[in-house]
């Protein structure tokens, strides 16, 4: 039975999330470096405010897509540690869409 809606509880279990993703994910730890990198070189650059902001926006993008990732493949492992074509695809989408985070973070950052 789902418990009752609650936002107390409900933000702990994001910030249960995200520090499972810290603790269990090696890629969410790297990615998360460089976005704070990115954040503090952000401050630095001589940019508008706006560009500052989409700047920052598609780091956080790419945090956002890996906890989707790892979501699709825990679910994906909860039902089946065997080898499935479905199962690889659908990894393979999740995958796939981080790349393309990552590719729009590096076309923004560049040219700025």
């Amino acid at each position: 039975m789902k418990p009752k809606y609650n936002l107390f509880s409900n933000a702990k279990y994001a910030f249960d999330g995200l520090k499972s993703m810290v603790k269990t994910e090696m890629a969410f730890r790297l990615e998360l470096f460089f976005a704070t990198l990115g954040i503090l070189l952000s401050f630095a650059l001589n940019i508008t405010l706006q560009t500052q902001i989409l700047l920052i926006i598609t780091l956080f993008l790419i945090l956002i897509m890996e906890c989707v990732n790892s979501a699709i493949e825990s679910s994906i492992d909860l039902f089946t540690q065997d080898y499935a074509k479905l199962a690889k695809i659908a990894k393979d989408c999740g995958s796939a869409a981080v790349l393309l985070c990552v590719l729009q973070a590096i076309l923004c950052w560049g040219s700025c």
